[in-house]
């Protein structure tokens, strides 16, 4: 009876047909490989141009290896040949009498600066000697016409000849050092600062500093590795907060030495031994920077 009741069981039926769940998926997937195909249509290159044309139309890449186009370096303001430190007269120690200028002042060469306190004993000499020359001259005219009616001897008239001569030479003598009492500008310029005041001795840093402002440099500390690249006649830009401008210049004198960099900027980790060689850019207008002597500045000296 148990064998009978597996024969009696019904047969398993066939595979029904696909589901409405598994048609949708098969025709999404037939949708997503015609945008696909599309898509590829729309990037393919035209006939307009290749993938090279493509690549040679981009911007060219700026090479790293290009010579810079300027040479910047830190600088300061001067006048045309530094500043002067105008000292008084060799050997002794002079004091000041009379001071006859004084800061920011504009003066011309030759010009009295000061009077110094030696002055009134050196002119007092210098008067009595020509006082003594005129007297030796009388006795002369005298000598003479005596050794003329032979009334005095000609070693007698040659003694007030030598005596004129003398005096002559103690005069010119004289003249030179009451000179040496006068403190005279060396050049036409201004005065940019004074160290000694009447009553004080002139010291190591001289009378007073002159400076001809009328023609103004900047003096751009270049590095020893670019000065090779710097040339006479170079347009220079120079550009300090001071300014409400930059100023323009031409490079006027490039040295013969190399020196200590004294310009230090406020980068902590610049180099502060850097070995410089100071190149002078004469400024096309020193009317602003004629009173910032020292002024440090910031230079660009176009290659």
């Amino acid at each position: 009876m148990i064998a009978r009741s597996r024969m009696d069981a019904p047969a398993p039926s066939a595979p029904s047909r696909p589901s409405g769940l598994l048609r949708a998926a098969r025709r999404a997937r037939r949708r997503v490989r015609a945008c696909a195909a599309a898509l590829v249509v729309l990037l393919a290159p035209t006939g307009c141009g290749t993938a090279s044309d493509a690549r040679t139309s981009l911007p060219p890449v700026a090479s790293g290896s290009e010579a810079p186009v300027r040479v910047t370096a830190l600088g300061r303001l001067e006048p045309e040949d530094g500043i002067r430190r105008v000292a008084g007269p060799s050997g002794g120690v002079p004091v000041i009498a009379e001071l006859r200028v004084d800061k920011g002042d504009l003066v011309e060469a030759d010009q009295v600066l000061a009077v110094l306190d030696t002055q009134p004993m050196r002119s007092a000499r210098v008067t009595r000697l020509e006082a003594e020359l005129a007297n030796a001259r009388r006795e002369l005219e005298r000598a003479s016409r005596l050794n003329t009616s032979r009334v005095m001897s000609d070693s007698r008239r040659d003694e007030w000849e030598t005596r004129v001569r003398i005096l002559r030479a103690q005069i010119r003598e004289a003249r030179a050092e009451l000179e040496r009492a006068f403190v005279r500008s060396p050049i036409s310029g201004r005065v940019l600062d004074v160290h000694a005041r009447p009553g004080e001795r002139v010291g190591e840093q001289g009378l007073l500093e002159l400076g001809n402002t009328s023609a103004m440099f900047a003096i751009a500390e270049v590095y020893e590795d670019d000065v090779g690249r710097i040339a006479l006649g170079q347009r220079a830009r120079v550009t300090s907060p001071v300014f409400d401008t930059p100023l323009t210049g031409v490079v006027d004198w490039i040295p013969l030495k190399v020196a200590k960099q004294d310009a230090l900027g406020t980068d902590p980790a610049a180099r502060k031994d850097a070995r410089v060689v100071e190149v002078e850019i004469r400024l096309d207008d020193s009317e602003v920077a004629g009173s910032l002597t020292h002024l440090q500045v910031e230079v660009e000296i176009e290659l």
